[in-house]
Protein backbone atom coordinates (compact mmCIF):
# COMPACT_ATOMS: atom_id res chain seq x y z
CA UNK A 1 0.00 0.00 0.00
CA UNK A 2 1.78 3.14 -0.95
CA UNK A 3 -1.33 5.57 -0.97
CA UNK A 4 -0.77 8.15 1.35
CA UNK A 5 -4.00 8.56 2.45
CA UNK A 6 -4.65 4.55 1.88
CA UNK A 7 -2.53 4.56 5.12
CA UNK A 8 -3.79 7.43 6.52
CA UNK A 9 -7.29 5.38 6.50
CA UNK A 10 -5.62 2.23 7.92
CA UNK A 11 -4.27 3.83 10.86
CA UNK A 12 -0.50 3.91 9.64
CA UNK A 13 -0.26 7.20 9.51
CA UNK A 14 -1.85 9.97 12.57
CA UNK A 15 -4.41 12.24 11.48
CA UNK A 16 -6.92 14.90 12.94
CA UNK A 17 -10.09 12.91 12.63
CA UNK A 18 -12.86 15.51 11.74
CA UNK A 19 -15.57 12.72 11.06
CA UNK A 20 -15.38 8.89 10.17
CA UNK A 21 -17.85 6.14 9.20
CA UNK A 22 -17.73 2.71 7.48
CA UNK A 23 -17.00 3.70 4.09
CA UNK A 24 -15.64 8.04 4.86
CA UNK A 25 -13.12 9.32 6.94
CA UNK A 26 -12.70 12.94 6.72
CA UNK A 27 -9.56 14.51 8.26
CA UNK A 28 -7.56 18.16 8.89
CA UNK A 29 -4.68 18.96 5.77
CA UNK A 30 -1.82 19.67 7.11
CA UNK A 31 -1.08 22.31 5.00
CA UNK A 32 -4.33 24.23 5.13
CA UNK A 33 -5.25 27.41 3.64
CA UNK A 34 -7.24 28.39 6.71
CA UNK A 35 -7.49 26.65 10.23
CA UNK A 36 -9.81 23.76 10.08
CA UNK A 37 -9.56 22.95 5.93
CA UNK A 38 -10.75 19.52 5.88
CA UNK A 39 -10.38 16.39 3.84
CA UNK A 40 -12.94 14.02 2.80
CA UNK A 41 -12.18 10.48 1.24
CA UNK A 42 -13.60 7.30 0.62
CA UNK A 43 -11.94 4.28 2.60
CA UNK A 44 -12.05 2.52 0.05
CA UNK A 45 -9.66 3.73 -3.14
CA UNK A 46 -10.54 5.45 -6.14
CA UNK A 47 -7.94 7.57 -7.79
CA UNK A 48 -10.43 10.08 -9.28
CA UNK A 49 -13.57 10.78 -8.97
CA UNK A 50 -14.84 9.12 -12.28
CA UNK A 51 -13.76 5.83 -10.71
CA UNK A 52 -16.18 6.04 -7.94
CA UNK A 53 -19.56 5.25 -7.47
CA UNK A 54 -22.64 7.14 -7.08
CA UNK A 55 -23.27 6.00 -3.83
CA UNK A 56 -19.51 6.34 -2.51
CA UNK A 57 -19.87 10.80 -3.81
CA UNK A 58 -23.07 10.67 -3.17
CA UNK A 59 -21.91 9.64 0.69
CA UNK A 60 -18.88 12.04 0.52
CA UNK A 61 -21.20 15.14 -0.30
CA UNK A 62 -23.29 14.60 2.48
CA UNK A 63 -19.95 14.65 5.01
CA UNK A 64 -19.16 17.85 3.43
CA UNK A 65 -22.66 19.23 4.07
CA UNK A 66 -21.88 18.21 7.52
CA UNK A 67 -18.28 19.91 7.77
CA UNK A 68 -19.55 23.32 5.90
CA UNK A 69 -22.06 23.38 8.68
CA UNK A 70 -19.86 22.61 11.37
CA UNK A 71 -17.33 25.47 9.91
CA UNK A 72 -20.45 27.96 10.43
CA UNK A 73 -21.62 27.16 13.44
CA UNK A 74 -18.44 26.08 15.21
CA UNK A 75 -15.55 28.11 13.61
CA UNK A 76 -17.95 30.99 12.83
CA UNK A 77 -16.93 30.97 9.38
CA UNK A 78 -19.33 32.84 7.13
CA UNK A 79 -18.53 30.31 4.18
CA UNK A 80 -16.17 27.68 2.84
CA UNK A 81 -14.76 26.84 -0.69
CA UNK A 82 -15.05 22.88 -1.88
CA UNK A 83 -12.67 21.63 -4.29
CA UNK A 84 -11.41 18.49 -6.25
CA UNK A 85 -8.12 18.10 -8.14
CA UNK A 86 -9.13 15.67 -10.29
CA UNK A 87 -6.20 14.18 -12.22
CA UNK A 88 -2.43 15.76 -11.66
CA UNK A 89 -3.13 18.23 -14.51
CA UNK A 90 -5.91 19.83 -11.80
CA UNK A 91 -3.57 19.67 -9.31
CA UNK A 92 -3.83 16.40 -7.85
CA UNK A 93 -0.62 15.67 -5.55
CA UNK A 94 -2.07 12.30 -4.04
CA UNK A 95 -3.71 9.60 -6.30
CA UNK A 96 -6.60 8.80 -4.16
CA UNK A 97 -10.14 10.81 -4.39
CA UNK A 98 -10.45 13.63 -2.53
CA UNK A 99 -11.93 16.83 -1.45
CA UNK A 100 -10.90 19.72 0.24
CA UNK A 101 -13.37 21.77 2.23
CA UNK A 102 -12.01 24.81 3.13
CA UNK A 103 -13.33 27.63 5.56
CA UNK A 104 -13.41 31.10 4.27
CA UNK A 105 -13.12 33.96 6.05
CA UNK A 106 -14.36 37.28 5.20
CA UNK A 107 -10.87 39.12 3.48
CA UNK A 108 -8.51 36.14 4.50
CA UNK A 109 -6.79 36.70 1.19
CA UNK A 110 -7.41 33.73 -1.01
CA UNK A 111 -8.31 34.51 -4.57
CA UNK A 112 -10.43 32.33 -7.15
CA UNK A 113 -8.32 31.12 -9.97
CA UNK A 114 -8.18 33.72 -13.04
CA UNK A 115 -10.76 33.89 -15.55
CA UNK A 116 -10.72 34.30 -19.07
CA UNK A 117 -13.03 34.91 -21.76
CA UNK A 118 -13.69 32.77 -24.66
CA UNK A 119 -12.80 33.72 -28.31
CA UNK A 120 -15.29 34.06 -31.36
CA UNK A 121 -17.36 31.21 -31.70
CA UNK A 122 -14.79 29.27 -29.19
CA UNK A 123 -18.23 28.89 -26.79
CA UNK A 124 -20.20 27.04 -29.56
CA UNK A 125 -17.47 24.74 -30.24
CA UNK A 126 -16.65 23.77 -26.60
CA UNK A 127 -20.18 22.97 -26.19
CA UNK A 128 -20.87 21.34 -29.08
CA UNK A 129 -17.71 18.75 -27.90
CA UNK A 130 -19.00 18.76 -24.64
CA UNK A 131 -22.60 18.43 -24.84
CA UNK A 132 -24.46 15.58 -23.12
CA UNK A 133 -27.19 14.29 -24.89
Amino acid sequence: MSCLFCKIIAGQIPSYKVYEDESTLAFLDINPVNPGHTLVVPKKHFTNIEEADEPTVCQIIKIVKKIGLSFKKNLATPGYNLAVNNDPAAGQIVPHLHFHVMPRLLNDGLRPWPQKKYQANQAEEVLNKIKIK
